[in-house]
């Protein structure tokens, strides 16, 4: 892989790393809820997520679920509901308060780092991106390990910045989302944005 390629890309992961979606839309709802050190947690649970995404691609995971509907949809529908799910839970929690990040009041950083983990994995449109998107960038001619690790190192340092700006801006934000009503709004919003993702997930059809 030349510099060049690379930097190309860094570019096009830029770029989809900043198009919302449920990580980023969580990591902005756990920056407000528990704050920007405590939801470095979810934000590292969702990258190890994409991760993981990446590997199985490669592995041709991407061409089972294009090859087999079954498999598809199946994968489609669990992380759909996961999806409806998180967006009621958001819906229903309390608003966002400068005393929520009391330790005592907020999940331990394994629990976030689970969330975001299987919010990142509950989406098997990702895995069919990332076999199609991938190989656009690897030269079949050099070690495809290494250039693999490369992507892989990319994508994830990329994704863990955008999301913790994400949060951190969100952390900022909890004055503001303490008074009156916005708060109990913003937990609305976000969780109806998780809903709609979900029913996006389970409509989608298997062309990339």
């Amino acid at each position: 892989m030349s510099f060049e390629i690379w930097l190309l890309y860094l570019g096009a992961t830029i770029g989809l790393s900043l198009t919302p979606g449920p990580n980023g839309l969580l990591a902005l709802s756990h920056g407000a809820s528990h704050g920007v050190r405590r939801s470095t947690a979810t934000i590292a649970g969702g990258v190890f997520g994409f991760v993981i995404l990446m590997a199985i691609s490669m592995a041709g995971m991407g061409a089972l679920l294009l090859a087999s509907e079954q498999a598809f949809f199946i994968a489609k529908i669990i992380g759909a509901l996961y999806l409806v799910y998180l967006g009621i839970k958001t819906w229903r929690a309390p608003p966002p308060h400068v005393e929520a990040q009391n330790p005592e009041n907020t999940k331990p950083a394994k629990a976030l780092f689970s969330q975001g983990l299987f919010v990142a994995l509950s989406n098997p449109k990702v895995i069919i991106f990332f076999a199609a998107f991938l190989p656009q960038f690897i030269d079949p001619q050099q070690p495809q390990l290494l250039q693999f690790a490369i992507l892989a190192v990319t994508f994830a340092v990329t994704e863990f910045l955008v999301e913790l700006i994400l949060s951190a801006s969100a952390n900022r934000m909890i004055p503001w989302l303490s008074r009156g009503n916005v708060g109990k709004w913003f937990n609305r919003s976000t969780g109806s944005l998780f809903i709609v993702m979900g029913g996006f997930l389970a409509a989608v059809n298997r062309n990339v």
